[in-house]
C-alpha cells in the first residue's frame, strides 16, 4: 500500500514526504481508515511501528474538514517527554493544515500555560495530571471534542494514572470517537477499554523486536555534564569507521552536531527540520563516507538502509525500549558485526532498566576507561536518579 491509498489530503501527505516516509507501516495501513470512518479503534502496537502516525494523520484530515471552535482533540500521554514528542510530530505533520495545537505538563508555570490556552487550539497534548489541573481551575471546557486519544494507555496505569484518566472520562461528552493504543492490553486497560469505547476495531500488529544478531551492547554511566566529553573519548577509542549517534531531540541533534564539527569531526545531522534536499545530501555523505558520524533523532533514524555502519551510539537513552532496539538494528545487518554504546546519565537509569526488561538482559557497564563495572556494583547514582524521578501515584503529569 502506498500513502495516496490511504485516503489522506495533499496537504499531509506533503508533510508525509517532507518527513521523509516512502510506505505506511502495517499500523498505519490498518489504523487510519477505520479512524477515519468514524469507529472508535484499539490499537495494540509497540513503540516505533508508527503508531502515533496513525492517529494523527486521520485526526489531522478530519479536523481539516470541521468547523473551527474549541478543543476538537485531546491526546493524553504518560510522561512530558512523550507529550513533547507527540507535539513536535504535529507541527512536522501539520505544517500544512493551518491546525492549531498546545501542549500541556507538569514542571512548567500554569500562568503560560492558562495564556496559552485562552489564545485557543483545535488539538491538545496533555499529561493526565496536569490537565486535570486547568480543569479544576475551568481553564478547559471539551464541548466541542471530536477525538480522545489515550496513547500508552498501559504506561499511564502502570505509572498509577488511572484514577486520574476516569476522572476525567466523567467529565467528557460523550459521542466522540476514542482511540486506545497500548503496546500491551492487561486486564484494566481491556476493563477500561470496555467502558470508555463503543464496538471498537481492535488491531494487533505483531510480536515484539529483538535486537540484531552480532551486536554487542556497552553501558557507560556519566554525568550530564560529562556527556560530549565521554562521547569524544569512546570516538576516539573506538575509532570506528561508520558512526549512527541518537539524540532525542531535533535542538538536541543541532547541538551535539555542530559541537563535533567544531571539534573538527566529519559530522552530519539528521532531523526532520531540514529540507529533503539536504537531507538527502547528508545521507549520501554518510554513505560515501565523507562524512564518518552522523547525528540523528528517532524519526529521521526509522528505516534507514545503510550498510556499513559498525557503530550505534545512545547518546540520548531512547524514552521507549523498543527504540532502542530500532536505534540498534542500523548495524549488524547481513551476518554483519557492529557495537551498541550508551551514555548514560542518573536520570536515564531508569529507562536502561526499561530497556534490559524489555531485551530479557542485562546490559554491561564500563568505565569510560574500558574498564567492566561488576553487575554486583549496581548502577552509579541510582539513588540520586529515584528521588528525581517522577512521582509513583499523585498522577501530577
Amino acid at each position: 500500500m502506498t500513502f495516496d491509498e490511504l485516503g489522506l489530503r495533499p496537504e499531509i501527505l506533503r508533510a508525509i514526504a517532507e518527513v521523509g516516509y516512502t510506505e505506511p507501516t502495517p499500523i498505519q495501513e490498518r489504523a487510519i481508515k477505520p479512524i477515519l470512518d468514524g469507529h472508535d479503534v484499539i490499537g495494540a502496537a509497540q513503540t516505533g511501528t508508527g503508531k502515533t502516525a496513525a492517529f494523527v494523520w486521520p485526526i489531522l484530515q478530519v479536523l481539516m474538514q470541521g468547523e473551527r471552535r474549541g478543543v476538537r482533540a485531546l491526546i493524553l500521554e504518560p510522561t512530558r517527554e512523550l507529550a513533547q514528542q507527540v507535539a513536535e510530530n504535529l507541527n512536522d505533520y501539520g505544517k500544512y493544515t493551518g491546525l492549531l495545537h498546545t501542549v500541556l505538563y507538569g514542571g512548567v508555570g500554569l500562568a503560560r500555560q492558562q495564556t496559552a490556552l485562552k489564545e485557543g487550539m483545535d488539538i491538545l497534548v496533555a499529561t493526565p495530571g496536569r490537565l486535570l489541573d486547568h480543569m479544576d481551575r475551568g481553564n478547559l471546557f471539551f464541548f466541542d471534542l471530536r477525538f480522545l486519544v489515550l496513547d500508552e494507555a498501559d504506561r499511564m496505569t502502570d505509572m498509577g494514572f488511572l484514577p486520574d484518566l476516569k476522572r476525567i472520562l466523567k467529565r467528557l461528552p460523550g459521542g466522540r470517537q476514542t482511540l486506545l493504543f497500548s503496546a500491551t492490553i492487561p486486564p484494566e486497560i481491556d476493563m477500561l477499554a470496555r467502558a470508555t469505547l463503543w464496538e471498537p476495531v481492535q488491531i494487533d500488529i505483531g510480536q515484539r523486536a529483538a535486537p540484531a544478531e552480532g551486536v554487542t551492547h556497552e553501558v557507560y554511566p556519566v554525568r550530564a555534564d560529562q556527556k560530549l566529553q565521554a562521547l569524544r573519548k569512546l570516538l576516539e577509542t573506538k575509532a570506528p569507521d561508520s558512526t549512527l549517534i541518537f539524540t532525542k531531540t531535533k535542538k538536541g541533534a543541532n547541538e551535539l552536531g555542530e559541537a563535533l564539527r567544531d571539534a573538527g569531526l566529519p559530522v552530519g545531522i539528521l532531523h526532520s527540520d531540514r529540507t529533503q534536499q539536504a537531507r538527502e545530501l547528508t545521507l549520501k555523505r554518510f554513505r560515501d563516507g565523507e562524512y564518518k558520524f552522523l547525528v540523528a533523532t528517532d524519526i529521521a533514524g526509522r528505516g534507514l538502509d545503510i550498510d556499513g555502519i559498525t557503530h550505534i551510539v545512545n547518546y540520548d537513552v531512547p524514552l521507549y525500549p523498543e527504540d532502542y532496539v530500532h536505534r540498534i538494528g542500523r548495524t549488524a545487518r547481513a551476518k554483519a558485526v557492529g557495537e551498541a554504546l550508551m551514555l548514560v546519565t542518573p536520570d536515564e537509569v531508569r529507562r536502561l532498566k526499561a530497556i534490559e526488561r524489555f531485551v530479557r538482559q542485562e546490559l554491561p557497564r564500563f568505565t569510560l576507561d574500558g574498564e567492566p563495572i561488576p553487575a554486583s556494583a549496581g548502577m552509579p547514582h541510582e539513588e540520586g536518579e529515584k528521588r528525581s524521578g517522577p512521582p509513583r501515584r499523585t498522577g501530577r503529569g
